[in-house]
């Protein structure tokens, strides 16, 4: 036990150094990434790098494909890209000031960071009003993920800063967490920029950004679960009883998304080589979140952790309800935005585990909620005269000591 613990903290410090230097690294990069097109010839590391790593024709190809949407709603997205890379340098510090329990310092960033993200994603939303989908950078599949993107940012934090107000630790930590992990969709489609081209030699960016989006919501969503987990070290939630996965609803969520697979396969098979490439893109990445899932669900159910159990149940249930999302999606998307299969699929599919991350967070929410409020009542019934609010965040000290615990051993 004491070695499974070594490791897990050594492969948390790793995550935690891995995703801190991302930020930073990539927070430069972002506040100049569009001052070329505002002034021809300004700084901007990001080209220079993607120049040397790719080819200079693949960053002419991409400066010249975004210069006319960008023109048209330069000022806002230069003030999007700007924050963005100070909401790179801000989410390590809230992290971190949580981790080692540094409340003040948490709630004043913490304050900034919300401010930020609206602001920032505000940019982003005018970019998107004023550009039709099909005159988008990488068309309007790429189009329909930023929007859905922005929306599943807003949402998070907002859901995340209520949580707070209304002192759910819990839950403002898994908010805040899957909000900072849309936004760290932005970093890691730049590297998969200059990473894709050696893989797939040839392929534009148009491509590239095709092949990125077949798994990065489910990426950065599934990097937000493991984080989740290992800042709540709580076996069981006051008030958890039963369980809101029993085997009906697995085999129904496993059924469903077998269906949504073999649809989605089929389709891009329909598609040729192009379509064989998006598949691999979106499947084995898939395939690996699913089996890690499944085996922490396992392994928590072997050991007695109720509430571990129950909330990698849910996320499993969601991701397997993905696929048939997408599938649904798809024919939605051609009818109501007048789009071509092929990119109808492209949006559908990545957008899918992205947005069943989102419910499976909302489902987790509801269900601590619900234990804390049969809790609540059980109290109440055992002694009517007890404040309704003698106990109102039952959990929330089991949280703390578990941060608390990380903090020590980080």
């Amino acid at each position: 036990m004491r070695r499974a613990a070594g490791a897990r903290r050594g492969w948390g410090r790793a995550a935690t150094v891995a995703v801190t230097v991302i930020c930073l690294a990539y927070a430069p990069i972002a506040m100049t990434e569009l001052w070329p097109y505002a002034r021809p010839g300004a700084p901007a590391p990001g080209e220079w790098l993607l120049g040397r790593s790719v080819s200079p024709e693949f960053v002419a190809e991409a400066v010249r494909d975004r210069a006319g949407p960008y023109g048209r709603s330069l000022a806002p997205l230069i003030a999007h890209s700007v924050l963005g890379g100070l909401l790179m340098l801000l989410g390590p510090v809230q992290l971190l000031s949580a981790v080692r329990r540094r409340i003040r310092l948490h709630r004043i960033t913490g304050t900034v960071f919300a401010v930020t993200v609206y602001v920032s994603m505000a940019g982003a939303a005018l970019y998107l009003v004023r550009t039709p989908p099909e005159e988008a950078f990488s068309g309007a599949a790429f189009w329909i993920v930023l929007a859905t993107i922005l929306v599943g940012t807003v949402g998070s934090v907002t859901f995340g800063v209520l949580a707070a107000v209304r002192g759910f630790p819990d839950l403002h930590q898994r908010w805040l967490l899957l909000c900072y992990g849309f936004l760290m969709t932005a970093p890691l489609l730049r590297l998969e920029w200059g990473l894709l081209p050696s893989l797939y030699p040839g392929l534009d960016l148009f491509d590239i950004n095709r092949v990125a989006i077949m798994h990065l919501g489910a990426l950065v969503s599934f990097g937000a679960l493991l984080a989740s987990r290992a800042l709540d070290r709580r076996t069981t939630v006051p008030g958890l009883t039963g369980t809101w996965c029993p085997l009906p609803v697995r085999i129904a969520a496993h059924l469903a998304g077998a269906a949504g697979l073999v649809w989605i396969t089929v389709a891009f098979l329909d598609e040729g080589t192009a379509g064989r490439r998006l598949l691999l893109a979106y499947l084995v990445p898939y395939a690996v979140t699913y089996a890690v899932i499944a085996a922490r669900a396992a392994r928590a159910g072997s050991r007695g952790a109720d509430w571990a159990r129950e909330e990698w149940s849910l996320h499993l249930a969601a991701l397997c309800l993905a696929p048939a999302f997408s599938a649904v999606t798809v024919p939605v998307l051609e009818r109501t935005l007048d789009l071509d299969r092929p990119t109808a699929l492209v949006a559908g599919v990545g957008i899918g585990c992205g947005m069943l991350a989102y419910a499976a967070v909302t489902a987790v929410s509801l269900r601590i909620l619900y234990a804390r409020e049969l809790l609540k009542r059980q109290r109440k019934s055992l002694d009517p005269r007890a404040d309704s609010h003698a106990d109102p965040h039952a959990g929330a000290p089991a949280v703390a000591a578990g941060v608390a615990r990380e903090g020590t051993q980080g």
